[in-house]
């Protein structure tokens, strides 16, 4: 009997339609955020996306819209400290929060993004959940433990895309896949499911944009 936090099943035939629906429509960048006032208006769902360093977050936003230079990513880690907004036809707001992790980072400016971030997961009202996406080739890391653990606080659902699976075979998978299951275990804000994803494969994304599309 496979543990707690199983992979995903696929989604139905309609839910996939839905993602695809959703996504297939205009996405445009809305705006930069520094501070919580600066948040565009809470009239619509929204989802947002943690993750390290390199992980694939701008990879997996831009495979997600279908359009390659919307989330760029940034070849200084840490330079951007901004909560990034866009919008997903209508009625989504996608949010990319900067990476975190960097060791090369100013302290006063790794402080004030914490702050932000613990504001706007408390905060905002029509949040429904967070992706934290996870390197498959690593599993959790401790960096990783200190965005679930904020989560936890905050009690935002959130839910572990894998990236980059397409790197990872056979035992290591297994060893890995063992590794976040066991992380995940301690945080009770964690969506019960994994999502396994390869933003170079295109695979998973049908899957994560049917999940988006059937968040109420």
């Amino acid at each position: 009997m496979e543990l707690g936090f199983p992979i995903a099943k696929e989604p139905e035939h309609q839910d996939v339609e839905a993602g695809r629906l959703l996504f297939a429509g205009e996405t445009e960048f809305i705006k930069g955020v520094v501070a919580m006032d600066g948040l565009p208006p809470a009239d619509r769902l929204e989802v947002c996306f943690a993750g390290r360093s390199n992980v694939g977050k701008s990879s997996l936003i831009n495979a997600l819209t279908g359009r390659k230079g919307l989330a760029r990513a940034s070849n200084t880690p840490g330079r951007t400290q901004e909560i990034n907004y866009f919008t997903a036809g209508d009625e989504l707001y996608l949010v990319d929060l900067p990476g975190y992790g960097y060791a090369n980072a100013p302290l006063p400016v790794v402080e004030k993004w914490q702050r932000l971030l613990k504001s706007y997961l408390a905060g905002r009202q029509t949040l429904r959940r967070a992706f934290v996406l996870i390197d498959a080739r690593h599993g959790v890391k401790k960096v990783d433990e200190e965005i679930l653990s904020l989560l936890d606080r905050a009690a935002v659902t959130f839910q572990v895309v894998l990236t980059k699976t397409d790197k990872v075979k056979g035992a290591d998978r297994t060893k890995v896949l063992a590794q976040v299951r066991q992380a995940l275990s301690k945080h009770p804000a964690a969506y019960p499911e994994l999502v396994l994803t390869s933003s170079e494969k295109g695979e998973g994304i049908p899957m994560l944009r049917a999940i988006i599309a059937t968040l109420e």
